[in-house]
């Protein structure tokens, strides 16, 4: 249906109306009840508050609160329903540049060879990469010994910024650094967009994989239209691999586990999956290098012929009325639960004549 004036956007909100009716049967009933009520044999009606401690509504009271209640009830529903009576019509926009970012949290990228870590400096990529973003759209996916999809490729970047710094090394049970499970997991992300958009994966990472043909599936990628870029994290020296409390990580045979970068194999990477190779740093070259590298599609981004519109929610006039009819209750409500004013306890007034009269001896 193609609603063009005044609709509601959830009108199953205004089943709730069937409420109204029950409570009114409901309020009849027990007041009837009340009514043929055996106390009703032993008092008079005027006496019974008295015996009671609790005075009974008149009819017309008790009508007119359920009223009051009633006009509250169907604002909450109308409000609830979404009124909207007016739209802006859009242009769809169709991006051509899909850039999907593998991030290493394997335990080597807890390490501090380069400040804050090797993670930390990649979160800050990420993030600069982000901010610098104005064409792509971009996905993440975390992956040690498995993959997991952080974000699907999306116009909203803003999903991949809060997740950030929840990302950490100690998030993957088992520990090690499966890229071949990333890029199956890739592969199936990336072959949901557009066949004539452009798609590339940027790996993040420090290259300590102990997996082979690597290199072979990387160029497999290649050969379907996916290029494959990279980003070293770390340096040549390379240091000590931190455990989970901490203190360094000790191997088989009793040393502390070291980790290098590993460019030789990022190169390789990156060569065989027909992109860039650059080592993070503190500059914003390396992130706009990537950027430019990635925005390649065969379709520029162009806003296409389809329109979509954009409605104008009113349900904030009813929420408003409603506050404002309910602020009175509350005003009333605040003042009776004062406690009254204290009174200074009230001391007996000795008569003027009583300090003259003295007892005789």
């Amino acid at each position: 249906m193609n609603e063009t004036g005044f609709h509601f956007a959830q009108p199953a909100w205004l089943w709730g109306v069937l409420v109204l009716p029950a409570v009114a049967w409901w309020l009849w009933r027990s007041a009837a009840r009340a009514a043929k009520a055996p106390v009703h044999r032993y008092a008079d009606p005027q006496l019974l508050p008295h015996l009671a401690g609790s005075r009974a509504l008149a009819g017309t009271e008790r009508w007119g609160r359920f009223f009051a209640w009633a006009a509250l009830w169907l604002l909450l529903l109308t409000a609830m329903a979404g009124p909207r009576w007016d739209y802006t019509d859009v242009r769809l926009f169709q991006p051509g540049d899909n850039l999907l970012i593998l991030l290493d949290i394997s335990r080597s990228m807890a390490t501090d060879d380069v400040a804050p870590s090797r993670l930390g400096r990649a979160r800050q990529e990420i993030q600069d990469l982000i901010m610098q973003n104005r064409r792509l759209r971009l996905g993440l996916v975390a992956f040690a010994s498995s993959p997991h999809v952080v974000a699907p490729v999306t116009e909203d970047s803003r999903t991949i910024l809060l997740a950030l710094p929840a990302l950490a090394t100690d998030l993957a049970r088992l520990q090690g650094s499966r890229l071949h499970a990333a890029l199956d997991r890739a592969e199936i992300l990336l072959d949901s967009l557009p066949a004539e958009s452009a798609r590339s994966l940027l790996l993040i990472s420090d290259g300590d994989f102990d997996e082979t043909g690597l290199t072979e599936r990387v160029a497999a990628l290649a050969d379907t239209g996916v290029a494959v870029h990279v980003l070293g994290m770390g340096t040549e020296g390379g240091g000590e691999v931190p455990g989970p409390r901490g203190s360094p990580l000790v191997g088989p045979d009793g040393e502390p586990v070291r980790s290098a970068l590993d460019e030789d194999r990022l190169q390789a990477l990156a060569a065989a999956g027909g992109g860039l190779y650059r080592e993070a740093d503190y500059r914003d070259s390396d992130t706009l290098d990537i950027l430019d590298a990635a925005a390649r599609s065969k379709l520029p981004p162009q806003a296409t012929d389809e329109r979509t519109r954009v409605w104008h929610e009113r349900f904030y006039l009813p929420v408003a009325l409603l506050l404002l009819l309910l602020l009175p209750r509350f005003k009333g409500r605040a003042r009776s639960q004062l406690p009254p004013p204290a009174q200074a306890p009230a001391t007996p007034q000795r008569s003027a004549a009583a300090p003259r009269q003295e007892k005789k001896a």
